[in-house]
């Protein structure tokens, strides 16, 4: 209904439709609200477009076209291999228009409205959208505020034709010869193994005495190995301090264990974490508390210091993960139509499509000995699977934590194939409370990489089967 003469009232307006956006606005319009979506760029935020979906496309592509350059083992052989990159990212391109398409799907069968534009608070229950050729102004009761992070920019290495964020490094149309990846986390792994894959000649500069410096050692010692097999050189405890550009190309500068040395390339990827989207919308002169990183400040149900706002995603503290967003947004949408839902993170999934992959949930063997926990450990590898060995991904291992006195699974590490699929079965674990016993009474298909989770906790228990314990 129209309030005045331009003024539209609204339950819900929910200000960005990425993974935690869309999610909130789906969740509020089947909880009977009325609710609108402002999007200033396209459907499905960053992890649909520029993130979490083109990435992995171009990770399966680069994994395909290694392994038609290596079957010689199981007997296959290919001849001229070859990569048509513009195609692939063709390929890319066609999978998120198909799922972006999926998003505006169900906004309209769920009736929910979507307007393009910038978003700023008037006040705690009034919002102004405008873009280059209209705007609007919403009257809300409740407002989810789910704008999301960008690249953060170094202030040595501005963004430029040949300094790109993971943005632009997804939506390259031709293969670069040379690159340097400043980052040796989640990002700057996963998109220099699909690079390298494709022949790309790259450079890893990582501040920290490892890559995917979250994760423990000895699972990220499998990754820096395959990447070392592809001619991928990774300098640690590295500072880049600048970089000259020329007309073909660019030269980093760097401080490695020390040493001042110098890597030459045609980009500089730059992969040094993501700042929120918090500035611009009004935030600050109707109360909304931030830190000093920027990033508001909310209750267990995702409420702000302003009531009638909700913040979820990127934005608030905690893990910058697409499946943490999203579940926020059913929280906070929950929240507001007087559901008692709250958030629990103990057991949300990391994941890194790296080469093997990394999964964990709950608390690791380290920290579980920080925290002066008694545990039992159970590490099993996947040199001992049958279905690990039947597709040639022998190498790996599935460790799982729990409570030595009453088994009580607390966490799970996995690395290896199919590591971001099997760690949900002990995220579902830690969420029931389960037991090592309860994995070892559920009967597992065999064989299946699966399997590495049930042996993990006989393992644990003191009775494998596949393994001999000394």
């Amino acid at each position: 209904m129209v309030v005045g003469e331009f003024v539209e009232e609204i339950d819900v307006v929910v200000i960005g439709a990425g993974p935690g956006g869309y999610v909130a606005a789906i969740r509020a319009a089947q909880m009977g609200k009325s609710v609108v979506v402002v999007e200033r760029g396209n459907v499905g935020g960053v992890c649909l477009n520029v993130g979490c979906i083109p990435s992995k496309a171009l990770i399966h592509a680069s994994h395909v076209y290694e392994n038609a350059q290596h079957g010689e083992a199981m007997g296959i052989t290919m001849d001229n291999v070859k990569v048509d990159y513009a195609k692939v990212q063709e390929w890319k391109s066609g999978i998120v228009k198909q799922l972006t398409g999926g998003v505006a799907s169900l906004f309209k069968g769920n009736k929910i409205r979507l307007v393009s534009g910038e978003a700023f608070f008037l006040s705690e229950n009034e919002i102004s959208v405008y873009d280059e050729n209209e705007s609007h102004k919403f009257k809300f009761n409740n407002a989810i505020i789910a704008t999301g992070s960008r690249p953060f920019e170094l202030p040595a290495f501005k963004w430029s034709k040949r300094v790109l964020s993971s943005t632009e490094v997804l939506g390259l149309s031709e293969l670069p010869k040379r690159m340097v990846v400043i980052g040796g986390g989640y990002i700057g792994v996963e998109l220099g193994t699909v690079l390298a894959k494709f022949g790309t000649e790259l450079t890893i500069l990582e501040g920290a005495d490892h890559i995917l410096p979250g994760f423990e050692q000895d699972m990220t010692r499998l990754v820096e190995r395959r990447l070392k097999k592809h001619n991928v050189k990774i300098h640690t405890k590295a500072l880049a301090k600048g970089v000259e550009e020329t007309e073909n190309g660019v030269v980093v500068k760097a401080e490695v264990k020390g040493e001042e040395m110098s890597f030459e390339a045609d980009y500089v990827l730059v992969t040094v974490g993501r700042k929120p989207n918090t500035n611009d919308i009004g935030l600050e002169a109707i109360g909304v508390k931030m830190n000093d990183r920027g990033l508001i400040e909310v209750d267990k149900q995702g409420r702000t210091s302003v009531p009638s706002i909700y913040a979820i995603g990127d934005i608030v503290p905690g893990l910058a993960l697409a499946h943490k967003a999203s579940y926020e947004g059913k929280v906070a949408a929950e929240a507001i139509a007087g559901h008692a839902a709250e958030v629990d993170y103990k057991c949300i999934p990391s994941v890194v499509f790296s080469d093997p992959e990394m999964s964990s949930v709950g608390i690791s063997e380290k920290e579980a000995k920080e925290q002066g926990l008694d545990v039992v450990v159970g590490r099993f590898p996947y040199a001992a699977n049958g279905r690990a060995l039947s597709v040639n991904a022998g190498e790996g291992f599935a460790k799982i934590i729990a409570d030595k006195e009453t088994g009580v699974v607390l966490g799970a590490q996995f690395v290896g194939e199919d590591a971001s699929n099997i760690v949900s079965e002990v995220a579902l674990a830690i969420e029931m409370g389960a037991t090592l016993e309860d994995i070892e009474l559920t009967i597992h298909a065999h064989p299946t990489l699966g399997e590495v989770t049930l042996e993990a906790a006989e393992l644990a228990l003191g009775r494998p089967i596949h393994v001999v314990v000394k």
